[in-house]
């Protein structure tokens, strides 16, 4: 149990209180009335429904609910303006559970439930699920009472204790928030070296727009606390993601001592407390409303000597538009070479007790070339309107509904549980964006600088499967930012000489490369080939477009606004490509995913890519112009590019490669580890040490163009030379050893990818979040350790789980259904709010309406 002092110094949500022997009928009527309104939750416990004390009970006039409920947990009703109505209650569930199952569904979590014990013995109510529950006890007359449970005298002390929670609210007293372990990051106060890595984990973010955790009192010009994704300044490849107008700024003095962030991943806000909680202790709460997309919200508090409201905007600021209220103030940025953003700011300042609070309402707006300033103001109207405690309890409500919908569960495993709901909260950050936008997805998102905002494969490859499968809308932007840069990649080709479409290794506002030609590194200039090499991101490109299309069943997607990013990457491999002497067709002077290697001929990933890339335009215009002749064209080239397939059953990575120095990423150090910068480029290069899936990738994104009979003696190959020199190689390896059997090897390099950020394994993290790991991490467990795939239409399943998870839970969107797959030692469940074509292995396909059954995991695999 939470341990509650005689007096409460924190906000709960939800009370349940036993009605007749707590509370008599006035009071329990003025709790009622007075509550709701409040935006509290009453639950009345009484022996029976027609109890008079409930009958009495005022119909609420708030947007607190008040429900009434039996003890035993038989009956329940709920009191609503136009008279009580039943709820349906679940058999053999007790009630304290129920309640919070309910709450839960609203964003409120246990440890903002308070539980009044009466003398009754109530203590039977009390169950392992409620064991966060803040309860206090009513009377002196208990006997043992449970570990930190706070005893009131009588029904007069309790009173007090609900009239004191009507006024922490009454003025606006920050928030708390559940602290259960399972979803919460809690970050002590870091030493220097750590505070801009802890800044960047205690992100919140919404639709691209992200406020990292930069504390309020600090103005160091040097950092960027809002960032927008798409939003850039600069030219070339100095064009970086645009820092925007501070909306958070806070005056303390004295400045906090030691503070703890918390970062609650399931109800998406960020609390930041001072020292010991208490009166006249700083704390704040902030959240980025996905509901309300560019809304941002602060309230916050300290002792009244203490705390004064800072500038808003603290950047760039103008006075308010004429005829605007004095406590607004507004800024906007300049156009530059990307979209400029208009925000608009607004702040109440109240006191309580000694105590000053802040509260503080923002809005954004980003367009393009110059955003409505009218837009951001009345947006920003319409949020003060509703008021900070509704906003926080809109957007609670809306991450209920997403971890309701999209969730990978386990159980059994509570260190990957937490960093797969971070991976999960990283990428719903990305969403939900507004129908027909694009979205700019940079390889650190807008959680930092790092990479300067530049757009990589990481979106198209890495981010977009996993974001297909959480908010398919957003995934669609992805796709979406690419075809309106279409034009750009055609302009590229032709300059090289080819027709078609090439797209840029590094993109950002129009779509021209600007990959940077040196690069300093440890004190050394090096040369950058990546732009110029690194060929394979145009097919990556045409994947990720049949990849939304294949997963949300969208064929008319592909055939439509899809369509020339297949045919014009297909024209550009058919110039591409070279034929010798003998017909087979080559790909020379390219860089593969293994960067340690540069200026490679016929890399397997990328003669594959090509390869797929061919044959899937081909299919394409045969169906919408069957009388074209490219498609014949491109599937005898398809045929003929050379596949590095050797006798012995595996790929060459690339011509030569075999021919270099063997060595194993364990002989150099424990991976993961940056092979190049401890041994140099030199003697990485001519070695066979690979910096990340190549050929294991090609069997990860098109099985079909490596072969299933490889997989083995490449995985037995390659992940040995692996040294995981990137944040974009745990989790894809983890999903291909997974595909191989080796499901323990795959588990222990899920962990990694799942650290990569939260135990800052790179030191690069203070940059921002590694977008790619977080999406390689989901994909890992929905296509790896579930073998989750589409095929024409129809789910296909192939779980093979390693031995520490007897249990896995997965749910997220598919072919326009909410998907629910439950394995366990019993076998496969899959649940889905629409008819579904659903096949396990190799089994024939059934059709599954609501839930089914579909047996034991494939003979002779692990489940």
């Amino acid at each position: 149990m939470a341990d509650p002092p005689a007096r409460l110094d924190r906000t709960v949500d939800l009370v349940v209180v036993r009605a007749r022997e707590v509370l008599d009928p006035a009071r329990t009527r003025r709790l009622v009335a007075a509550l709701s309104p409040a935006r509290l939750d009453v639950v009345l416990l009484a022996g029976n429904p027609d109890d008079p004390v409930l009958a009495a009970c005022p119909r609420p006039t708030g947007p607190g609910r008040v429900q009434l409920r039996g003890p035993d947990g038989g009956w329940a009703r709920e009191l609503t303006a136009d008279g009580p109505r039943a709820l349906a209650v679940a058999a053999r569930v007790p009630v304290l559970d129920a309640v919070l199952a309910d709450a839960s569904a609203r964003g409120i979590g246990a440890g903002l439930v308070l539980v009044v014990l009466s003398r009754r013995g109530d203590r039977a109510l009390l169950s392992e699920g409620t064991r966060r529950c803040v309860v206090v006890a009513a009377g002196d007359r208990h006997g043992p009472l449970p570990a930190g449970t706070a005893r009131f005298p009588g029904p007069g002390a309790v009173a007090a204790l609900l009239s004191e929670q009507l006024g922490r609210r009454c003025r606006r007293r920050v928030p708390a928030l559940d602290p259960d372990p399972a979803w919460t990051l809690r970050e002590p106060d870091p030493p220097p070296e750590r505070r801009r890595v802890v800044e960047t984990l205690t992100t919140v973010a919404a639709g691209g727009l992200a406020s990292r955790g930069v504390a309020e009192e600090d103005r160091d010009p040097a950092i960027a606390p809002v960032l927008a994704a798409g939003v850039y300044r600069g030219r070339g490849a100095a064009q970086a993601l645009r820092p925007l107008p501070r909306w958070a700024d806070l005056r303390l003095d004295p400045a906090p001592g030691a503070t703890v962030r918390t970062l609650d991943l399931r109800t998406g806000v960020l609390l930041r407390e001072e020292g010991s909680p208490g009166p006249g202790t700083f704390r704040s709460l902030r959240v980025a409303s996905p509901a309300r997309p560019g809304v941002v919200a602060l309230r916050a508090e300290a002792a009244a000597g203490r705390l004064r409201p800072g500038r808003v905007p603290a950047a760039a600021e103008h006075g308010s538009p004429r005829g605007g209220p004095p406590r607004r103030r507004w800024a906007t940025t300049p156009s530059g070479a990307g979209s400029a953003v208009a925000v608009a700011v607004g702040q109440r300042v109240g006191r309580d007790r000694g105590v000053r609070t802040v509260e503080r309402v923002g809005c954004y707006a980003v367009g393009g070339p110059a955003p409505r300033l009218r837009d951001a103001l009345d947006r920003l109207s319409r949020a003060e309107a509703a008021g900070f405690d509704a906003l926080l309890a809109e957007s609670r409500r809306t991450w209920a509904a997403r971890w309701d919908d999209v969730d990978l569960r386990v159980p059994d495993d509570p260190e990957a549980q937490r960093g797969l709901r971070f991976a999960l909260f990283t990428l719903w950050g990305l969403a939900p964006v507004p129908p027909d936008a694009e979205l700019a997805v940079g390889a650190r998102g807008a959680t930092g600088p790092g990479y300067r905002g530049h757009v990589f494969w990481d979106a198209d490859v890495f981010v977009l499967p996993a974001l297909v499968a959480v908010a398919p809308g957003a995934a669609r932007a992805v796709v979406r930012y690419r075809i309106a840069r279409l034009p750009a990649a055609r302009r590229r080709a032709r300059a090289a000489g080819h027709d078609g479409a090439r797209f840029p290794w590094e993109s950002a506002q129009d779509g021209e490369e600007v990959t940077p030609h040196r690069a300093r590194l440890r004190g050394r200039t090096l040369r950058v080939r990546t732009g110029a090499l690194e060929e394979h991101i145009t097919a990556d490109v045409a994947w990720a477009a049949a990849h939304y299309a294949a997963w949300v069943h969208q064929p008319a997607f592909l055939a439509g606004p899809a369509r020339p990013l297949l045919l014009d990457t297909a024209r550009y491999w058919r110039s591409r490509c070279t034929v010798d002497d003998a017909g087979a067709a080559h790909l020379d002077h390219v860089i593969g995913p293994d960067e340690y290697h540069e200026d490679v001929d016929d890399d397997a990933f990328t003669n594959g890519m090509a390869r797929w890339n061919l044959r899937a335009a081909a299919d394409l215009l045969e169906r919408l112009d069957p009388g074209s002749p490219e498609p014949t064209a491109w599937r005898s080239l398809a045929g003929r590019l050379v596949d590095g397939l050797t006798p012995s059953g595996r790929h060459e990575q690339f011509a030569g490669y075999d021919a270099r120095r063997p060595l194993l990423a364990r002989e150099v150090a424990e991976p993961p580890v940056a092979a190049d910068l401890l041994l140099g480029r030199a003697r990485v290069g001519a070695s066979q040490l690979i910096k990340q899936p190549d050929v294991l990738m090609l069997h990860h994104l098109v099985p079909g163009e490596a072969g299933p009979a490889s997989l083995v003696p490449d995985v037995e190959h390659y992940a040995p030379r692996t040294a995981h020199g990137s944040s974009l190689s745990p989790g894809i390896s983890a999903a291909v050893l997974a595909r191989a059997g080796r499901t323990e090897e795959a588990l222990a390099l899920l962990h990694t990818g799942l650290a990569l950020d939260l135990d800052d394994l790179t030191d690069t993290t203070a940059e921002g979040l590694h977008l790619a790991a977080a999406g390689a991490s989901v994909q890992a467990v929905v296509q790896g350790f579930l073998g989750v795939r589409v095929e024409r239409g129809t789910l296909v399943l192939d779980p093979r789980l390693p031995a520490a998870w007897p249990r896995l839970e997965a749910r997220f969107r598919l072919l326009g259904a909410a998907v629910r797959i439950e394995v366990d030692p019993a076998g496969v469940v899959v649940r889905t709010d629409r008819p579904l074509r659903v096949r396990l292995g190799d089994r024939a396909a059934v059709r599954v309406v609501g839930a089914g059954h579909l047996g034991p995991a494939v003979s002779g695999r692990r489940a």
